[in-house]
């Protein structure tokens, strides 16, 4: 599990890296000083468990978790107990209070380790039957006609399947995944960050096209493939 570690003084965070580094499925991502810091890593890189301090300076961890749209697991560091409810109303894994015997550190992480598995469980790849698909979305699955799919966009850890309809499915996986999984005469990767049903297609520019009234781009990986199933579909 990928992590990130956040406390504004220097033992603590030490110490707070020899306990993770005892862990083996444990790598620490980065180690933090400053929650800004922690802000601007949390929206480029992929975490999956936070070790957080509640006292810090500029922004305390409560409010940085209130701040974030899509929260890694959360194990709270903190000397001061009286910020456990507010923590757990934030639905944090844990809350340990300094000093943290190592007994007790470990058990916090099982319990997230437990958590993410079941997680990386639950948010498998769809599956295909025949002419629809189900996604995990909203703790659900959701069936999906294929011929209802306009587009697939990519954000990060997530799809964002379009439909005809207007409707918006989002559901945590790789593009690559849901590419290897759909019908392959029906679809087309066109982007690194899209992939169109094909028959849905309003326009084709040299660098662009148009489909359900969004301009998507054709990214260079990709055009001379895409430029080829064009060609076959000239008059």
């Amino acid at each position: 599990m990928n992590c990130i570690l956040l406390d504004d003084e220097r033992p603590a965070l030490e110490l707070l890296e020899d306990n993770v580094r005892k862990i083996p499925y444990l790598n620490i991502v980065a180690s933090c000083r400053n929650p800004m810091e922690a802000i601007e890593l949390l929206k480029e890189t992929q975490v999956d468990l936070m070790f957080l301090d509640v006292q810090m300076p500029i922004l305390n961890g409560l409010e940085l978790l209130r701040s974030l749209k899509n929260p890694p697991m959360v194990i709270l560091v903190t000397a001061f107990e009286e910020h456990a409810l507010a923590g757990f109303d934030l639905d944090v894994v844990d809350y340990l209070v300094k000093p943290v015997p190592f007994a007790r550190f470990l058990k916090a992480v099982e319990k997230a380790h437990e958590l993410y598995q079941a997680r990386q469980l639950y948010f498998k790849a769809p599956v295909i039957e025949n002419d629809y698909v189900f996604v995990n979305a909203n703790y659900s699955l959701v069936k999906i006609r294929i011929q209802d799919i306009t587009y697939i966009e990519g954000l990060k850890d997530y799809v964002r399947i379009n439909m005809t309809s207007g409707k918006l499915v989002t559901t945590r996986m790789g593009l690559k995944n849901i590419e290897d999984r759909l019908h392959s005469e029906s679809f087309m990767r066109i982007h690194k960050s899209y992939i169109v049903a094909l028959d849905k297609i309003e326009s084709i520019q040299k660098t662009q096209l148009v489909i359900a009234g969004q301009e998507l781009p054709i990214g260079d990986a990709y055009r001379q493939s895409f430029q080829a199933y064009v060609n076959g579909k000239n008059l």
